[in-house]
């Protein structure tokens, strides 16, 4: 078999199985997730592991988030194209090809070095030039460029960071996982006359979203 043609199946598999069926609707979303090639992101030789419905481990400690809970985040988002978008968590740079496809302009923050340097790689490979990268403390945001239309906070805190939602723009949206150490809610949280209005979501447990207004290092 071509791999293009066993590439095209596993991607198919994965929007099927572990999206659509799950119940993943944001015609979208799920365009977006079987363009972007999440095997570029990943240290994997198998195309069955890079889209198995799993969190995969990454450089630093840290994780890729499985595809279903990649496809929640952004659906949750509500993108429309137009949109600048601040991604909390650069990772393995993921995430942020899915918002890239989606998105007028990404600003993602990312405190290991390491992690930002082969995010911007894989990114600039995969052709996707609207995504801007800064190393820093996640938690403080990116006030320079702030308002955000939609923030995507990707690791987990006891609480939205106040300077997050401050640099949300008013009618905004921010996503994250909040609550414990060992279980988080995915929170979506839009900014209404200046003030939170929270929907709770499904479970989920992410790594720690470290930094002056998160948890401590």
């Amino acid at each position: 078999m071509e791999p293009a043609t066993e590439l095209d199946r596993v991607r198919r598999r994965m929007i099927e199985r572990h999206l659509r069926a799950r119940g993943i609707r944001d015609a979208a979303v799920l365009a977006a997730m079987e363009r972007v090639p999440r095997e570029a992101f990943i240290f994997t030789t198998s195309l069955a592991e890079a889209y198995d419905d799993r969190a995969l481990p990454i450089n630093c400690g840290q994780t890729i988030s499985q595809p279903y809970m990649v496809a929640v985040m952004t659906e949750s988002l509500d993108l429309r194209g137009l949109e600048r978008v601040l991604e909390i968590g650069t990772g393995s740079g993921y995430q942020t090809a899915v918002l890239a496809e989606l998105a007028e302009h990404v600003y993602s923050v990312e405190r290991h070095q390491r992690l930002s340097q082969q995010a911007a790689e894989h990114l600039s490979a995969a052709g996707y030039t609207n995504c801007t990268l800064r190393v820093g403390d996640g938690t403080l945001g990116w006030p320079e460029n702030a308002p955000f239309d939609r923030i995507l906070v990707t690791a987990a805190t006891r609480q939205c960071p106040p300077p997050l939602f401050d640099q949300l723009a008013e009618g905004g949206i921010l996503v994250g996982p909040f609550g414990p150490s060992d279980y988080q809610t995915l929170q979506v949280i839009r900014k209404v006359d200046g003030k939170p209005h929270t929907v709770t979501g499904t479970g989920c447990r992410f790594v720690p979203l470290i930094g002056e207004a998160g948890e401590p290092g």
